[in-house]
């Protein structure tokens, strides 16, 4: 098993501690207060969320020039309440387009969902009814949790899984509200999703986040027979953060720089992977947006610096980690996103096209937004039908040709 980078760290010195407090600002005082909190005997672990909040507000601080921007751009554009009409019209037709040269033709011959006025999240207890059971174990570790969908009248023969990575901008990693209509959706077609919880920063520095999402592949591989899984087909899907999780993990399969909390031998490949509004490239400060976002790794997440530790961000960037290999790919992503804009997602995908061997597909959503799956019931039912249909297509041929490449 090769060394990881972060086990030969010495830790803190002296000298840095120094350095620190010489250029720390207030949000630095207040996550470092908040995770000394947090280590209190007896009340600190109820004293954790704080850390999560500080990290939020970070997070948000960063991004809201970005979208005070947008929002002004949008507010004085004219005529663009008819142009955001005209964009939530064409999303069955483009979404149709992005998969024509990807999926059997006949497959798209389907009544495509209708938009919907109302926010996803409103039906939030309609899509909760395939919630199979909550709070399962896949890890040793207390936050290691997941919940199982799935119909009750899921046929003998094994079900394909889908597992589902939460965002939030790993400082927050809960299950709770996230990827309801897809996993609705796709348990609604004999599918099996496992929704999980991660480890979270500032109180978990990475790569701990990743590790957790390589726990619950492993333990899907192991164990997701027992809800009526197929455990020799296993696909991930991650939105924002998660997203980011899901192409990384993809793409690093039995990495045992990021596994070695597994037995020896742990299987974390996965046989298809779909990125909704994701984060590809931990690298890149070439524009303002991309030098905040870094400075917030720095900062909260990765808590090291990329000049000192540039390993570290790279080997964190799934753009940096893609091989000729790498599973079958389906991204996500709409062009009015102004938290993680649309080019980045291109950049991903254009590098994947040159360099995989799987098919590798692409949906570009005029005018949707980050988070559109919870907030835009325009978008919401035309994306998860979408991803469906890929997923099903990709099963279906691995089924066909009994192998983990589709080309």
């Amino acid at each position: 098993m090769t060394e990881r980078p972060d086990v030969r760290y010495p830790g803190p010195t002296l000298t840095t501690r120094l350095q620190w407090l010489r250029k720390a600002g207030p949000s630095d005082f207040m996550l470092a207060a908040s995770v000394a909190s947090a280590s209190l005997p007896v009340i600190g672990k109820h004293l954790e969320p704080l850390g999560a909040l500080a990290a939020a507000a970070i997070w948000g601080a960063r991004h809201a020039p970005d979208f005070v921007n947008a929002t002004t751009k949008s507010l004085l554009t004219p005529g663009d309440p008819k142009l955001k009409q005209s964009q939530r019209d064409c999303t069955n037709s483009v979404t149709q387009a992005a998969l024509r040269s990807i999926v059997n033709p006949k497959d798209l011959e389907i009544e495509w969902p209708a938009a919907e006025r109302t926010p996803p999240l409103w039906r939030m207890r309609d899509h909760r009814r395939h919630v199979h059971k909550t709070s399962v174990r896949y890890g040793p570790r207390p936050s290691q949790l997941l919940d199982v969908w799935r119909r009750d009248d899921l046929p003998a023969h094994p079900a394909p899984v889908m597992i589902f990575v939460p965002g939030g901008a790993w400082v927050h990693g809960s299950r709770m509200l996230q990827g309801y209509a897809l996993m609705s959706h796709l348990a609604q077609q004999g599918w099996v999703c496992l929704s999980i919880d991660y480890r979270v920063s500032p109180h978990h520095r990475w790569p701990a986040h990743i590790a957790d999402v390589k726990t619950a592949i492993a333990w899907a591989r192991a164990n997701v027979d027992r809800f009526g899984g197929d455990r020799n087909f296993v696909a991930v899907a991650g939105t924002s953060a998660g997203g980011h999780l899901a192409a990384l993990a993809g793409l690093t399969a039995n990495d045992p720089e990021f596994q070695d909390e597994l037995p020896e031998g742990s299987d974390t490949s996965v046989d298809a992977v779909v990125g909704i509004y994701g984060r590809y490239d931990w690298e890149d400060k070439s524009t303002v947006e991309r030098v905040r976002f870094v400075d917030f790794l720095e900062r909260v997440v990765v808590k090291r610096s990329i000049d000192k530790h540039p390993d570290v961000f790279r080997k964190a960037s799934p753009i940096a980690q893609v091989h000729p290999d790498a599973p079958p790919f389906l991204v996500v992503h709409g062009t009015g996103d102004s938290v993680i804009p649309v080019a980045q997602a291109r950049s991903f995908v254009e590098r994947m096209r040159d360099v995989s061997r799987s098919v590798v597909g692409y949906v570009e959503l005029p005018g949707a937004g980050h988070g559109f799956d919870m907030t835009d019931g325009a978008r919401t039912g035309a994306m998860s039908t979408a991803i469906g249909l890929f997923l099903n297509h990709i099963h279906r041929n691995y089924s066909l040709v009994g192998n983990k490449e589709v080309i």
